[in-house]
C-alpha cells in the first residue's frame, strides 16, 4: 500500500483555509485544503473553466483529494469572483496563466505542503490552461485535463458562423471602449441555443446555473475583447511537450470541447485517457463526478507518493 494511503487522511480529515496570493498587480482568492496529520503533503493546484469561480464545485474535488492525503489550492482567476483586479470580468489568456505561475510559486513557497510534490488539475478552459502550464514545468509530478478546451478553432466551428458572427459586433464595441478609456463591454458566457454568447449548446446555460451554490450569483458574462483570443488559443499543441504523467478526462458527448479535437491531441501525449458517458457540464455531479474523481484521486496518488 503507499504511503498516502496509509495515511491517517484516509478517514476523511482536513482543513480548509481562506488563502490569497499575489498575481500581476492584484491577488487571486483561493481554498487551501490540508489533510490532517499529514506532514507536508503533496499538492494540487485547481483551476476552473471559462468564467467560472473555484465556488462552482471545485471545493467537491478539494474535499476528495484532501481526504486521501492530498493538499489542494483551488483559486479564482483575477477579475471573478472575490479575486482582486479592475475592471471586473476582465478575461485574458495571458493573465489567466500568470495566475496559474503565482499559484505554483505560493505553494512551492509554503512550508505546510511539499512543493517538490506539486500537481497541476484544470477543467474545460483551465483543462487547456493544465496542458500549457504542464509543458512549461517539467518539475511537476502530474497533471489532469478534465474536458479540456484544446483548440479555439474546434470550440468556435462548434458555436456555429452564425454565432460567431452575432457576437463579432460586440467585440469590435468593446475594443473601442477599450481605446476610449470607457467600461468594457461585455458579451454572455452562456445563453440558450441561438442566443450570442460565448456558448449557446443546449446545456451550456443550465450546466453553469447547476454548478452555483445557494447564496452566491452566477456573473453571466466578461468583457468582449476576449473572444478574438480564445479564438487563436490552442493549448493541446503544447500536450506533446509535457514530461510529466497527464491524465485526460474526456466527455465523448462534449458540446464545448469538441472530443475529437482533444482526444488527436491527447494521443500526442504521454499520458493515461479516460472516456466518460457524459455531458461537459455533468463532470461536476452525480455519477459522473464519482467515477471521475476516483479515477483523479487514484491517478494523483499513484504518481504524488512520497518514494521514500
Amino acid at each position: 500500500m503507499n504511503a498516502l494511503a496509509q495515511s491517517p487522511a484516509a478517514a476523511g480529515a482536513f482543513t480548509r483555509q481562506d488563502v490569497r496570493f499575489d498575481s500581476g498587480e492584484t491577488y487571486c482568492s483561493a481554498w487551501l485544503y490540508l489533510p490532517v496529520g499529514v506532514e507536508r503533503p503533496p499538492v494540487v493546484v485547481l483551476g476552473h473553466g471559462l468564467g467560472a469561480i473555484r465556488e462552482m464545485r471545485l471545493d467537491a474535488f478539494s474535499e476528495r483529494f484532501a481526504a486521501a492525503g492530498i493538499a489542494t489550492l483551488a483559486f479564482t482567476y483575477r477579475y471573478f469572483g472575490d479575486s482582486g483586479g479592475e475592471p471586473r470580468q476582465l478575461m485574458s489568456v495571458k493573465r489567466q496563466l500568470a495566475d496559474w505561475e503565482a499559484a505554483l510559486a505560493f505553494v512551492k513557497r509554503r512550508a505546510d505542503v511539499d512543493g517538490s510534490r506539486l500537481a497541476v488539475w484544470g477543467s474545460s478552459f483551465g483543462g487547456g490552461h493544465a496542458i500549457t502550464v504542464a509543458s512549461r514545468h517539467p518539475e511537476l509530478l502530474a497533471a489532469i485535463s478534465q474536458c479540456p478546451f484544446t483548440d479555439g478553432l474546434a470550440s468556435a466551428a462548434a458555436l456555429g458562423l452564425k454565432g460567431s458572427l452575432k457576437v463579432t459586433p460586440v467585440v469590435l464595441r468593446d475594443f473601442a471602449a477599450k481605446l476610449l478609456g470607457r467600461p468594457p463591454v461585455m458579451v454572455p458566457i452562456a445563453a440558450a441555443p441561438g442566443q450570442p454568447a460565448l456558448m449557446n449548446a443546449h446545456d451550456a446555460l443550465p450546466g453553469y446555473l447547476a454548478l452555483m451554490p445557494k447564496g452566491v450569483r452566477f456573473v453571466n458574462h466578461v468583457a468582449a475583447r476576449v473572444i478574438p483570443e480564445i479564438g487563436t488559443y490552442r493549448p493541446g499543441r503544447s500536450a506533446a511537450k509535457v514530461k510529466c504523467p497527464i491524465l485526460f478526462c474526456v466527455s465523448n458527448t462534449d458540446t464545448v470541447t469538441p472530443p475529437a479535437q482533444t482526444l488527436a491531441f491527447a494521443h500526442r501525449a504521454a499520458g493515461e485517457i479516460k472516456r466518460y458517458d457524459a455531458g461537459h457540464f455533468d463532470f461536476y455531479m452525480g455519477h459522473a463526478f464519482e467515477q471521475l474523481v476516483s479515477d483523479q484521486t487514484r491517478f494523483l496518488i499513484q504518481h504524488l507518493s512520497d518514494p521514500r
